[in-house]
């Protein structure tokens, strides 16, 4: 966490204490969740704009991303009430503490919701369409773990709804390229989301719950990298439908260097080196957005 979120979080701490529990409910002062989510779907709003999409839509799309991300963590939490107190990371979490009762979170996340809906209507009905889908992945997501050993492929689809949508919004059609960005970014979602299910892994196996984690077993770093590599070679795939600079290529180098970091971290698959493995992807995404700004800005 930044010095100023750290700051921002402790004047919340002092002055509306009340608010915290529901600060923490919503994951608002863990915000890694958001960049994961902002980073694809405003290169995909670049992409579908051909550069600055225009104050609306950057709103739209920035907020929406922060409120969905929002709810989801509510609706994440009231599925996993029955495990989360039996998970180290997770015990603290304001619905198992007793700081939020369940209703309260519902109620939040059904105002949260609703506030992304009126956000959404701003732009056109295809969209509504494709937001209805969003919000189905959302709450049948968390449940997966209990079912499937690949929980990870749905949060990809949930992670990567917002390119597509990002397609509509513009153009009111979901061009070609959309379709790739919005595969590369499952594999890469699926990727990153195992190097977070490495830090759990001991507790849902306890549990018996469901991960990628569990699913690789000792290959677990070998796919991740495998699934990393697919990541990037499909963003270059990209430059088959649209022409981009040598700006796009730098952000993919710079994913690539933290990719290759990552495994560094994760060597010995430490819960502190595959938590900062995980943490890490957010500059990645932020390196990839970068050269897509500076392709459509820069000569």
């Amino acid at each position: 966490m930044t010095p100023g979120l750290k700051q921002l979080k402790t004047t919340i701490s002092k002055r509306f204490p009340p608010l915290k529990p529901f600060v923490s409910l919503t994951r608002l002062d863990r915000p890694i969740g958001i960049y994961l989510l902002l980073w694809p779907t405003l290169t995909a709003l670049w992409i579908a704009s051909e550069g600055w999409p225009g104050w609306h839509l950057l709103l739209v799309f920035t907020l929406g991303t922060v409120l969905t991300r929002s709810a989801g963590c509510i609706v994440n939490d009231l599925a996993d009430m029955k495990f989360d107190g039996y998970v180290k990371r997770t015990r603290n979490r304001p619905l198992i503490s007793g700081q939020v009762a369940s209703l309260e979170a519902l109620l939040l996340a059904g105002c949260i919701a609703f506030v992304a809906l009126l956000l959404v209507l701003t732009t056109n009905i295809y969209t509504v369409y494709m937001s209805v889908f969003a919000v189905i992945i959302a709450v049948i997501y968390p449940f997966m773990k209990r079912y499937t050993y690949l929980p990870q492929a749905f949060l990809g689809i949930a992670f990567s709804w917002g390119i597509p949508m990002a397609f509509t919004a513009v153009s009111n059609e979901i061009a070609n390229v959309a379709w790739l960005l919005l595969i590369a970014n499952l594999l890469w979602v699926v990727a990153y989301d195992t190097q977070y299910a490495m830090v759990d892994r001991d507790d849902d196996i306890k549990l018996g719950l469901k991960s990628t984690a569990i699913l690789f077993a000792e290959l677990d770093r070998t796919m991740i990298a495998i699934l990393q590599v697919l990541f990037l070679a499909t963003l270059l795939l990209v430059t088959s439908s649209i022409e981009l600079s040598v700006y796009y290529y730098l952000g993919l180098i710079g994913a690539t260097g933290l990719f290759i970091h990552q495994h560094y971290l994760t060597w010995n698959r430490s819960r502190e080196g595959c938590f900062k493995a995980f943490l890490s992807n957010h500059w990645a995404g932020l390196s990839v957005f970068l050269g897509i700004v500076a392709h459509y800005s820069l000569p």
